[in-house]
């Protein structure tokens, strides 16, 4: 069993208390691949460092990767009662140790409050990541289940925006 806490878009909100490191990551990526055995060994120190670790699978929750605007992978996060500061530093395990015995954290310029993932802005902006991936999965299931051609689903996305367009210009 692993140490590392796997956070969704329902449990996200745990890490507004206490002192988080938390990675986004996905399965297919290189990058990921490779610091992972290090992120577990991270884990395994978690309680001697006082902190809780965290990873997010990116491919599976769109709009909490939209709420943290994650645009790279890997991507870590220190979190300590609510405020954020990404984590840029070397992804060694002795570094991680250092970023939080150390107190490097708090050298790090916090997250801007308005693209705090906590904040009314980024609640907004995962709802838009989930939004992309439900039309993904529209456009999967018109082009796979059903067979259309894929001009034909992105006509048809063509044709619903400019429909709804048109109604809410009424």
């Amino acid at each position: 069993r692993s140490p590392v806490r796997v956070l969704c878009g329902s449990n996200w909100s745990l890490v507004l208390q206490g002192q988080w490191m938390l990675e986004f990551y996905a399965p297919w990526c290189p990058a990921c691949q490779q610091i992972e055995s290090t992120w577990e060994s991270f884990a395994k120190e978690s309680e001697h460092l006082g902190i809780t670790v965290g990873k997010v699978d990116v491919t599976q929750e769109p709009g909490l990767s939209g709420r943290f605007f994650v645009t790279t992978l890997p991507t870590i996060y220190h979190a300590n009662d609510g405020v954020f500061r990404r984590y840029r530093g070397s992804r060694t395990l002795e570094d991680l140790q250092g970023y939080i015995l150390e107190r490097k954290w708090e050298a790090v310029e916090p997250v801007a409050g308005w693209k705090s993932p906590s904040s009314i802005m980024m609640h907004g902006m995962a709802g838009l990541f989930h939004f992309s991936g439900w039309i993904r999965q529209i456009h999967n299931y018109l082009t796979g289940t059903l067979g259309v051609h894929v001009w034909v689903s992105y006509a048809i996305f063509i044709l619903a925006t400019l429909l709804i367009g048109l109604f809410l210009g009424l």
